[in-house]
């Protein structure tokens, strides 16, 4: 990372802390803002693993996982033997369709307005006494979503976040959230399922409709706005 005397000070800059809630998400979009930002050079090497945990704060495993995932979906190509290491891939995927013309404000809008509806829905649904078939219906979903195969998790990953809403019970909500996962589904299509991430996102749905089942309001808002956040990261890094 020597080529460009400006290289070390952005570098310093993105590979800063994470934060801890969604330590995998965060380290994967870090990495692809100092690829895309052209921090590495096709075929440049990435800092030493034991380095970029140092530097991110997080554990050598969340590293090595981030660089799995970016080195499946074409990013990164890992090499072994004396000059071995991890390095930029000399051509990068190319994002086509639903992003053409879509700006980071589009994004932020996509997602703030998912963190309004959401995170209120999940709260209001842990405030109110739910009935025998909503819990059954929450628990049906979360089962769904978990089990899901690679074709079908954002189909059924939307079914159990508008569950959510339905349990909020406010009708008008329930088409809000609809509009606005169309349009997140839109953008979350471009990018790769990271199977990390879907392993994560499996532990916070499931901590989002404990706590909705065990009437915390607090702990469903804080569940739900972890699990916004790390999707936020994801689309970011890959989409900005």
């Amino acid at each position: 990372m020597t080529a460009d005397p400006d290289v070390p000070l952005a570098s310093e800059a993105l590979l800063r802390p994470v934060r801890p809630g969604n330590a995998f998400e965060d380290t994967v979009e870090r990495l692809l803002q100092t690829i895309r930002l052209g921090v590495l050079a096709p075929g440049e090497s990435l800092p030493p693993e034991r380095e970029l945990a140092a530097r991110l704060g997080v554990s050598r495993d969340t590293v090595r996982e981030a660089i799995k995932s970016l080195s499946d979906a074409g990013y990164l190509v890992s090499r072994r033997g004396r000059y071995g290491g991890t390095f930029l891939a000399e051509e990068l995927p190319q994002h086509t369709g639903a992003t053409d013309g879509v700006t980071r404000a589009d994004i932020d809008d996509a997602l703030r307005l998912r963190e309004i509806l959401e995170v209120g829905a999940a709260r209001m649904a842990a405030h109110r006494t739910l009935t025998a078939p909503e819990r059954e219906v929450l628990w049906s979903r979360l089962t769904d979503v978990r089990g899901a195969s690679p074709a079908a998790y954002r189909r059924l990953d939307s079914r159990l976040h508008l569950a959510i809403a339905e349990a909020a019970g406010s009708p008008s909500l329930v088409p809000l959230v609809a509009e606005n996962r169309m349009r997140l589904n839109g953008l979350l299509d471009q990018i790769p399922l990271l199977a990390r991430n879907i392993a994560h996102s499996d532990e916070q749905h499931e901590a989002i409709v404990m706590a909705i089942l065990a009437g915390d309001g607090q702990g469903a808002a804080d569940a739900m706005r972890a699990h916004v956040a790390g999707s936020a990261a994801l689309l970011h890094g890959f989409l900005d």
